[in-house]
C-alpha cells in the first residue's frame, strides 16, 4: 500500500524504509531531514544540494514532522535506543585496539 502526501513530496511505502514516511521516489525519510536540520544544523538548502531534493521536498518533510512530530520523536529515540543497544553488545572494534595500545 501506498499513501502519498503533501501534493506528492511524502510517500509512505509498506516495506520501504520499514514503512517510514519519505521523500517520493528517495530512500531519504522525513526522520533523515528532521535529523539533518533540527539538531546537526544543516540549512534546507544545504540538503538539497548534498542529496538531489527539491527545496519543496526538504519543507514537506519538515511540515510533515510539524503535523506528526510525536510520532517521528519517538521514531527517532526509539533508533538512538537501538544504536545503543548496539554499542553495548559489540564493542567498537577501534575503542578495543586503542585500549590494547594503552596497556
Amino acid at each position: 500500500m501506498r499513501i502519498k502526501t503533501l501534493n506528492g513530496h511524502i510517500e509512505i511505502t509498506e516495506g520501504i524504509v520499514g514503512g517510514k514516511p519519505r521523500i517520493a521516489g528517495h530512500r531519504i525519510t522525513v526522520q533523515n531531514i528532521v535529523i539533518w536540520h533540527e539538531f546537526l544544523g544543516r540549512s534546507a538548502d544545504e540538503i538539497t544540494a548534498e542529496y538531489d531534493l527539491t527545496l519543496a521536498d526538504v519543507y514537506a518533510a519538515l511540515a510533515y514532522y510539524h503535523d506528526n512530530r510525536a510520532e517521528i520523536d519517538k521514531s527517532i529515540q526509539d533508533s538512538e535506543a537501538f544504536v545503543d543497544a548496539l554499542r553495548q553488545k559489540i564493542p567498537s572494534k577501534l575503542t578495543k585496539k586503542m585500549n590494547e595500545q594503552k596497556n
